[in-house]
């Protein structure tokens, strides 16, 4: 897979590395000579380039890459870039930093970003999943908030618990997809009951996280 970074900072650096480290083919962009660090990450490609200008991704032969990652401190750099990815390089996949929470709606299919990143939600998520029980936590987005990647620890007052996978009546859209219980995972089968502070993780689509926060954790309105 040919995957194209705009922005060669540190993020951008070391997602070429893990990338590369998975056999895959990497260019790293910047318009900063300061930013290109050939020795950092010797197995990339590099191009001094601003990566908002046409000509600029048309030297990066963008219609050759499976993915562009907009990967900048500014958001609005990594709009236009996601922008003119898919719509004048057909890029397959675009994923987008995100920096600052307020920009988070712009996002989305409309700027070409197929999954946008958004470091401080992904952080905060963090932090309110380790010490949260009973609540719905929104820890990823996918394909522009159509779906999430959600988790609940399920309290022990919860009225599924006892109750086998197979017998919850689960939300439409909605799939079990781990089980988190005492350090292990476990992909869960129709037969597994659920336990008291299992940590359950979820793809649902946002229409329906309500119902399932309700059917696992209902709390008194």
């Amino acid at each position: 897979m040919r995957v194209a970074i705009a922005g060669a900072g540190a993020v951008g650096r070391s997602i070429a590395r893990e990338l590369l480290g998975n056999g895959h083919e990497v260019l790293l962009v910047d318009k900063s000579p300061s930013a290109i660090k050939v020795e950092r990450v010797p197995d990339a490609e590099w191009l001094l380039a601003d990566a908002c200008e046409m000509s600029s991704l048309q030297e990066a032969q963008l219609q050759r890459c499976d993915v562009v990652i907009c990967a900048t401190g500014d958001d609005k750099v990594n709009l236009v870039v996601s922008l003119l990815a898919k719509t004048e390089f057909a890029v397959p996949r675009v994923v987008a930093r995100v920096n600052h929470p307020g920009n988070e709606s712009l996002f989305n299919e409309s700027w070409g970003v197929d999954v946008a990143v958004s470091t401080p939600r992904l952080l905060s998520a963090l932090v309110e999943e380790a010490v949260t029980v009973g609540d719905l936590v929104r820890l990823f987005s996918f394909k522009q908030g159509q779906a999430n990647l959600v988790e609940l620890t399920l309290p022990e007052d919860s009225p599924q618990i006892g109750n086998r996978v197979g017998d919850v009546p689960w939300p439409t859209d909605t799939a079990l997809v781990a089980i988190i219980r005492q350090n292990r995972v476990l992909v869960p089968s129709r037969d597994d009951p659920l336990e008291a502070l299992d940590e359950l993780l979820f793809v649902a689509s946002a229409d329906q996280e309500r119902r399932l926060q309700n059917l696992l954790s209902p709390h008194d309105d």
